[in-house]
């Protein structure tokens, strides 16, 4: 996903020459026919993350496009005052690249886990929060990116995710897909996590019930004209994602029910990470694996849901 998403921005630099990128100590080797044709729009700083963003304002302000990538908790964690002063309070239209949402780096423990990183960017005024299912879908994004001019943060997974979404789908920021229809349960979900509730879903069929899949690859603006057409025409709904139960789609999924449909927020049951910090290390799989987010627990939740 992030080799589709780099890639992505060389090809659309070689369309537009606003785009520039912009690299915080990636290592050797990253966009390398990039560097070596447009060495005026490719830059890659050291490890300076608040500098880059501060970097990427100024290009923005000066007309260009930038995209800048680094690894998801330093870009929220590290650069947060940087994000609204710089970037959101002068809406500009810069990219975040955030290279290992979720539990991707589990091996390093909680320092590198971005588990918060979808509620620290939704606080923030003008920032849209995307999370794409696939490197497929990573390339849909990156052709929409380009006419969206306000910042946008972009969570990658760990690449080499299966292929789930479709091109027969289309894709536009802030409108929810849905990949499977059902009538008695329905699965909202975002990033490489509705892959894991297609499989749920297809477990559920062998127990003669029919639940759908409600891909929301944008968390922010959330599509809300397909909650108000889906939720109510299901029994219940569980909100799936890899990131700590406060602040994410769970959260915003309940929040505009409790605002505009409080007759429909008793359906939702969201599933994600605790509030706590990782104590264990290992793959991304048997961490959140410890957590109940696996095709397993989702599918026996919603049959307790459901019954």
């Amino acid at each position: 996903m992030r080799k589709t998403a780099l890639d992505s921005v060389y090809s659309l630099a070689q369309n537009d020459e606003r785009v520039v990128f912009i690299g915080s100590d990636l290592g050797p080797g990253v966009l390398d026919e990039m560097k070596k044709s447009m060495p005026s729009r490719f830059f890659m700083e050291g490890v300076s993350e608040q500098h880059i963003i501060g970097m990427a304002a100024g290009l923005a302000l000066d007309g260009f496009i930038p995209f800048v990538n680094t690894i998801a908790t330093f870009l929220t964690r590290r650069c947060y005052e940087q994000v609204a002063l710089d970037l959101c309070l002068q809406d500009l239209p810069v990219r975040l690249i955030a290279n290992g949402g979720g539990v991707v780096y589990a091996p390093l423990g909680p320092t590198h886990l971005a588990v918060e990183d979808i509620a620290i960017m939704r606080a923030l005024p003008n920032m849209a929060v995307i999370a794409p299912c696939d490197a497929n879908e990573m390339r849909r994004l990156m052709i929409a990116s380009k006419s969206w001019m306000h910042p946008m943060y972009i969570r990658l997974g760990k690449g080499g995710d299966e292929i789930i979404s479709r091109e027969e789908h289309g894709f536009e920021i802030g409108k929810a897909i849905l990949l499977k229809d059902g009538v008695d349960g329905l699965f909202i979900t975002t990033g490489v996590m509705t892959q894991l509730a297609l499989q749920a879903a297809e477990q559920i069929a062998g127990h003669g019930l029919n639940c759908g899949v409600l891909h929301m690859h944008t968390i922010k603006p959330l599509d809300d004209e397909a909650l108000r057409k889906y939720i109510p025409q299901v029994k219940g709904v569980i909100t799936v994602e890899e990131h700590t139960k406060i602040g994410g789609l769970g959260s915003a999924v309940l929040e505009y029910c409790s605002d505009a449909m409080p007759e429909e927020t008793h359906k939702i049951f969201r599933m994600g990470i605790p509030d706590q910090f990782a104590t264990q290390y290992g793959s991304q799989n048997s961490l959140l694996a410890s957590w109940g987010i696996a095709p397993e627990t989702l599918c026996e939740t919603m049959l307790k849901k459901l019954k």
